[in-house]
């Protein structure tokens, strides 16, 4: 598939079937991530690939929305701001553009092998945190539920058309 129809084909999925994610695609995806680009290739980021139902209901309750009760399978992408590479001329900290990029790569990965994800980043970080155990220096930064989409139609992208997203300079 091109990485165009690729892009087209994904979307936020929020609707999933209570079917387990195969772990051969898991691995796949997570490769993808492993190989994702980072600022000066720091890699300030840390992965927890959840699928044990009681963990699984600790993050769910950092993110309580209906929508969520059938999801087989959670990724919580975290940053680690002590390692990531900030900026000489102003300190700008690239920990959570380089857990972006990462995530980009595990929506793609997971759309291009059949499965539907959603970048969730309005959760209680204290709530998650506390779900999964993570150290101090670890941020959770996004949540993406990972699974089958139980509805095969595809909805329709709003976007801007290009000449309001390209500057002219």
């Amino acid at each position: 598939m091109k990485i165009l129809d690729l892009v087209k084909a994904r979307y936020s999925v929020r609707k999933y079937l209570p079917n387990p994610v195969e772990k051969s695609k898991l691995d796949y995806i997570m490769e993808c991530v492993r190989l994702a680009p980072s600022a000066v290739n720091f890699q300030p980021w840390r992965f927890a690939v959840v699928t044990e139902s009681g963990k699984i209901a600790g993050i769910k309750a950092a993110y309580p929305r209906e929508w969520m009760a059938s999801v087989p399978c959670i990724i919580v992408a975290c940053a680690d701001h002590s390692v990531s590479w900030h900026r000489p001329s102003d300190g700008k900290d690239h920990a959570d553009v380089d857990v972006a990029i990462a995530v980009e790569h595990l929506c793609l990965a997971a759309a291009e092998v059949g499965l539907g994800t959603c970048w969730v980043c309005n959760f209680n970080v204290p709530l998650c945190r506390e779900a999964l155990g993570l150290p101090d220096n670890l941020e959770p930064v996004a949540l993406v539920p990972v699974g089958y989409a139980a509805e095969s139609v595809i909805p329709e992208k709003k976007r801007k058309p290009m000449d309001e997203i390209l500057l002219k300079i």
